[in-house]
C-alpha cells in the first residue's frame, strides 16, 4: 500500500459500511414485504381469490413486457397508466357509488354534502383497515367486491379486443388483443388488484400503507408521511453538507502537482506493438456501433408511438412490432452497446497490463466472446418478439422470452449466458492483469483497476437471485443490484479508473495522481452509489429504515458530481499539452460530455427526483425519462462512444478522424439530446407533476390528461430533437465504420512522423 495506505483504508471502510447497510436493508425487505394473504375470501367465507391466482396474474402481467406496458407501484413506461394508480381509483370512484346506492338510493355525486362525507370516512376506514387475519385471509366486504367485479371488465376489455376501448388503445400505445387468452386477463386482474390493496391498506402498526402511502390519492388519504418530509429534509442537508465537506477537501488537499509534468513527445502508447487480441478489437467497435444506430433508430419509433399509439405515420405496424416490444428493444439494446463498449476498453488495456503482449489464445478468447454477444443480443431479441407475440408458450416466456422487467427483460436463459459471457471476459482480463502483477513497480493502479474489473465480472449475477414467482418487492430490490449498482457504481468506478490508467500511460498524468484519484473517486462514488440503491424502492413495499438509508446516501451521490466541472476542464485542455494529442481530439471531447451531462442528468435531474417527498409525486412521470435519458446517454453513452474511438484510434494508429463527421456527429448527438429533454420530456413532466400535486397519479397518467392537444404538439416537436440525434449517431457511426475498414492507402491515412 505504501503512500496510498490511507486511501485504501478509507476506500474498505466505505465499502465495508455500505455493504452493510445494503445487506441489512435486503433481510428488512425479506421480512417486511407486503403479504401475499393465502386468500381474499367475502364475509361468508367463500374464496374470491388465492395467493396462487395472485401469482398466476403475475406471471401473465410478464409475458404482456410486464413494466414496458404501463407500470406498475411507478416502476415502468410512461405511456399507458400505472395500472397500480389507476385500478385504485377506479375502485375508489366504484365502491362510493355502490356503498351511495345501497345506503341512499343515489350515486356519489349526486348526495349532499354530508352523505358524501360519510361515505367517504367509511371508504377509508374500509380500505385502510383491510388486514390480514390469523388465517392469512382477507375478508372483503360485499362493496369491495362489487366494485372489483365493476371495474374488472374494464381491463379485460382493454387487454383484449373490446370495439368499445379501441381509442383507449391507441392512447396507450397498446396492440388489439395485448393478451388473446381470456384467462389470463382475467388473471392479471389479480395482480393489480392486489398491488391496489398493499397501496391502500396500512401496514400493522403504522399509519401508512405498505408502499409509504404511494400512490398520491386523496380519496382515501395517501398523502406524504411525517417520515417522508423529515429524510426528505434530512437529504438536502445531507447533500449541502456534503458539499461543503467536500469543497474544503478539494481546497486543502488538492494538489495541483502534475502541471508542470513533463509530457512525451510522442504518444507512448503507439510505440507499444499492437497485438493480434488489440487488432481483432475493430470487429467490437462495429457491433458497438451497430447496437447505437438500432438503438436509437428504434428509439425514435418509440416515441412516435406515443402520438401514434398503433400506427408509424398513419401504417399500422402495432400488430408485428407493439409499443412494449420496441420500447425492449430499445433499452436493452442500449445496455449491450454500452456493456460492449466497456468490454471493448478492458480487452485493449488488458495486453498492454501484460508487457505489450497476449496471454496465449487471447485472440481466439477475443473473437469468441464477440459471437457469443450477438448471439445473446440476436437470441434475446427473438425470444422477446416471439413472447408478446403470443407465439412462445406461457411456460417458457420467463426463460426464453421477456421477464417483464424493465432493463431486465431478456429471458433467463439469455441472462446467464450473458453473464457467462462477462465472467468469460472477467478471465480474459485476469490472464493479463496477473502477470502484471508479476513485474516490477508499484501495483496500487493496478489493484484498483482488476477490483473494478472483477466487480463488473462478477455483481451482473444479482439479477439471478430472483425467480418468475418471486415477490415483486423482493425481486426490485434484486433489479436495483443491477441497473444501480452495476451499471451506475462498478461500470462508473471501472470508467474512472481506466481513463486514469490510460491518461498515466500516456504520459499526461503521474502514476500517484492517478493512483490517488482513483481510488479516492472509488470511495466517493461506492459511498453514496451502494446504500443509495434504496432510493428507487421508497414506495415498492419497504419500511422506512429502507427510505431513511436510500434518502440520506443517495443525496451523498449528487456530491462528487459538483466537481466534475473541473474535471471537464481537466480533460478538455489534455489536447493542448502535446501536439500528438490532437490526434485524440475526439475522445476527448466525448470524456468532456460526460462530465457536463453526469452534472445535469445524473446531478441536477437526478436530484430532482430523488428527495422522498419529491419522488412521491414525481415517480413515474416523465421527469424520470428526463433523468434516464440524461445520465444514460449522456453518461454512459458519450463515455462508451469515447472508449470507442479512443481504441479504434490505437487500432488505426496513422488514420485521421474526420473533423466534418465527427464535429457533426458530436455536437448533434448533444443538441439532439438537450432538444429532445427541454422541449418534451421536461416541460410534459412538469406538467404532469402539476397534475399529480392536485389530484393524483391517476389523473397524471390517465388517458384524458395525456392525450391534451398541448401535450401531443410537444410531443411532436420532440421529433426535431430526434432527428438531429439521430443524424448525430449516423456521423459516428460512419467514423467508427470508416476507421473498422480503412488501410494504409486509404486517402485519409496519414504516416507517422518517425
Amino acid at each position: 500500500m505504501g503512500e496510498y495506505k490511507k486511501y485504501w483504508f478509507g476506500l474498505v471502510a466505505i465499502i465495508l459500511v455500505t455493504f452493510t447497510f445494503l445487506g441489512w436493508g435486503g433481510v428488512e425487505i425479506y421480512r417486511t414485504a407486503p403479504p401475499i394473504p393465502e386468500q381474499f375470501i367475502d364475509t361468508n367465507g367463500q374464496v374470491i381469490l388465492t395467493k396462487d391466482d395472485i401469482l398466476d396474474g403475475q406471471s401473465a402481467w410478464q409475458r404482456t413486457g410486464g413494466q414496458q406496458l404501463g407500470s406498475v407501484l411507478g416502476h415502468g413506461a410512461y405511456q399507458a397508466p400505472d395500472w397500480t394508480a389507476d385500478w385504485l381509483h377506479r375502485e375508489l370512484v366504484a365502491w362510493r357509488d355502490i356503498r351511495g346506492q345501497e345506503l341512499y338510493g343515489s350515486d356519489f355525486e349526486s348526495l349532499n354534502d354530508d352523505q358524501q362525507a360519510v361515505l367517504n370516512a367509511q371508504l377509508k376506514k374500509e380500505y385502510r383497515k383491510s388486514t390480514v387475519n390469523d388465517k392469512a385471509q382477507v375478508v372483503l366486504s360485499a362493496t369491495r367486491i362489487a366494485a372489483m367485479t365493476k371495474i374488472a371488465p374494464y381491463y379485460i376489455g382493454l387487454y383484449g379486443n373490446e370495439p368499445s376501448l379501441q381509442t383507449s388503445r391507441e392512447s396507450f400505445a397498446m396492440k388489439n388483443n395485448t393478451m388473446p387468452d381470456l384467462k389470463d386477463r382475467q388473471k392479471l386482474t389479480n395482480f393489480f388488484f392486489w398491488t391496489t390493496w398493499i397501496a391502500s391498506t396500512e401496514r400493522p402498526g403504522t399509519e401508512a400503507t405498505y408502499t409509504n402511502n404511494w400512490p398520491h390519492e386523496p380519496l382515501i388519504d395517501n398523502v406524504p408521511t411525517t417520515e417522508n418530509i423529515m429524510w426528505s429534509i434530512a437529504s438536502v442537508v445531507f447533500l449541502i453538507a456534503g458539499v461543503g465537506f467536500l469543497i474544503w477537501g478539494w481546497a486543502f488537499l488538492h494538489k495541483d502537482e502534475d502541471i508542470n509534468l513533463l509530457t512525451p513527445d510522442a504518444d507512448p502508447l503507439t510505440k507499444i506493438a499492437l497485438t493480434p487480441s488489440q487488432k481483432a478489437l475493430a470487429k467490437y467497435g462495429l457491433l458497438v456501433m451497430a447496437l447505437f444506430v438500432f438503438q436509437v433508430f428504434i428509439g425514435g419509433f418509440v416515441a412516435h408511438y406515443t402520438i401514434e399509439g398503433q400506427n408509424f405515420y398513419g401504417i399500422p405496424v402495432s400488430d408485428y412490432f407493439p409499443y412494449a416490444l420496441v420500447r425492449t428493444w430499445h433499452i436493452q439494446s442500449a445496455l449491450f452497446w454500452i456493456a460492449t463498449a466497456f468490454l471493448m476498453t478492458g480487452l485493449f488495456l488488458s495486453p498492454i497490463i501484460n508487457g505489450g503482449k497476449d496471454p496465449k489464445y487471447q485472440k481466439l478468447g477475443v473473437d469468441i466472446l464477440w459471437v457469443a454477444l450477438i448471439v445473446v443480443v440476436v437470441g434475446s431479441f427473438a425470444g422477446q418478439y416471439f413472447a408478446l407475440a403470443d407465439i412462445l408458450p406461457a411456460k417458457y416466456n420467463f426463460w426464453f422470452g421477456h421477464q417483464g422487467y424493465e432493463f431486465i427483460d431478456l429471458g433467463r436463459f439469455w441472462q446467464i449466458l450473458k453473464w457467462i459471457g462477462i465472467l468469460f471476459w472477467l478471465v480474459l482480463m485476469m490472464r493479463g492483469c496477473v502477470n502484471g502483477f508479476k513485474q516490477h513497480g508499484d501495483k496500487n493502479l493496478l489493484t484498483i483497476f482488476v477490483a473494478s474489473v472483477l466487480c463488473v465480472g462478477l455483481f451482473y449475477g444479482a439479477g439471478l437471485f430472483y425467480g418468475e414467482r418471486t415477490h415483486l418487492t423482493i425481486m426490485e430490490y434484486w433489479r436495483w443490484w443491477v441497473v444501480h449498482l452495476w451499471v451506475e457504481g462498478f461500470f462508473e468506478v471501472f470508467a474512472t479508473v481506466s481513463l486514469a490508467f490510460i491518461f498515466y500511460n500516456l504520459g499526461l498524468v503521474s502514476k500517484r495522481i492517478a493512483t490517488a484519484s482513483s481510488i479516492a473517486s472509488a470511495a466517493l462514488f461506492l459511498l453514496g452509489g451502494v446504500p443509495g440503491t434504496f432510493h428507487h424502492l421508497y414506495y415498492s413495499g419497504t419500511t422506512t429504515p429502507i427510505m431513511a438509508i436510500g434518502a440520506s446516501f443517495s443525496a451523498l451521490e449528487v456530491v462528487p458530481l459538483v466537481v466534475l466541472g473541473y474535471e471537464g476542464y481537466k480533460h478538455w485542455s489534455m489536447q493542448r499539452q502535446a501536439i500528438w494529442m490532437e490526434k485524440l481530439k475526439w475522445p476527448i471531447m466525448c470524456f468532456v460530455a460526460v462530465a457536463f451531462w453526469n452534472m445535469l442528468g445524473a446531478g441536477v435531474f437526478g436530484f430532482m427526483i430523488n428527495p422522498p417527498v419529491s419522488l412521491f409525486y414525481l415517480q413515474g412521470l416523465n421527469t424520470t425519462a428526463t433523468h434516464s435519458h440524461a445520465a444514460l446517454f449522456g453518461v454512459y453513452g458519450f463515455l462508451s462512444i469515447g472508449f470507442v474511438l479512443l481504441v479504434m484510434r490505437y487500432i488505426r494508429p496513422d488514420y485521421v478522424f474526420s473533423e466534418k463527421l465527427m464535429k457533426t456527429g458530436f455536437w448533434a448527438l448533444n443538441i439532439g439530446l438537450v432538444l429532445m429533454i427541454s422541449t418534451s420530456l421536461l416541460p410534459i413532466g412538469i406538467y404532469q407533476a402539476q397534475a399529480s400535486l392536485t389530484e393524483g397519479l391517476w389523473y397524471a397518467r390517465s388517458e384524458g390528461f395525456m392525450q391534451q392537444d398541448f401535450l401531443q404538439r410537444l410531443r411532436w416537436i420532440r421529433t426535431f430533437g430526434d432527428v438531429i440525434f439521430i443524424i448525430g449517431a449516423l456521423c459516428v457511426a460512419l467514423q467508427t465504420a470508416k476507421l473498422a475498414f480503412a488501410r494504409p492507402s486509404h486517402a485519409n491515412y496519414k504516416p507517422s512522423k518517425k
